[in-house]
């Protein structure tokens, strides 16, 4: 019987209600509008990758939730302030286990690490969305196809799926910063 890991329960419970909104604004992190859907994504089977450090994710998965709904703000580091994309993986990160990580979406795609493939994806690593070779957001992967981001001015930080077609076509690669 295999067990399965702690932290898939929480992220279930939320997807309902979060699903609906997350999957209603495409956007991506900046002040450039972005197109949205007019189809809904198809949905790929996402295996379950279990981390390299369970209790780590779980936290960085917890925190990053409880910050779904937090106002975006160009430059934003902090709840109180608000979020961009790369203040909010920033924050996460430096709260939960007191990691130092760049503050800028390309800065933090170029942190050491092992690129990983999309059918790898474990809860924690970082996933990145951009265009023409350049990276220009971040979020924060937390399992089942999601990642929790600070999309757009005017909106909040909210889950999204890596298959939503904006999603999907922007998307740069992974990079684990849980060891």
């Amino acid at each position: 019987m295999q067990n399965k890991p702690v932290f898939v329960l929480p992220l279930r419970l939320l997807a309902h209600g979060a699903a609906l909104s997350a999957a209603l604004m495409l956007a991506g992190c900046g002040h450039t509008p972005v197109r949205t859907a007019s189809a809904p994504p198809v949905r790929h089977a996402w295996p379950q990758v279990p981390p390299a450090d369970p209790a780590a994710a779980n936290s960085v998965l917890m925190r990053a939730l409880g910050l779904v709904g937090t106002p975006y703000r160009y430059g934003g580091n902090t709840p109180d302030s608000g979020f961009d994309c790369s203040g909010l993986v920033s924050y996460v990160y430096r709260d939960v286990l007191d990691l130092q990580l760049p503050r800028t979406s390309s800065q933090l795609a170029s942190v050491q690490g092992p690129r990983i493939d999309p059918d790898r994806l474990a809860t924690g690593d970082l996933v990145f969305f951009g265009s023409r070779g350049n990276v220009s957001h971040v979020g924060i992967y937390v399992g089942e196809g999601r990642f929790v981001h600070a999309p757009n001015s005017g909106g909040t930080v909210r889950l999204d799926y890596l298959d939503g077609s904006y999603w999907r076509d922007h998307y740069t690669g992974a990079k684990r910063v849980l060891h």
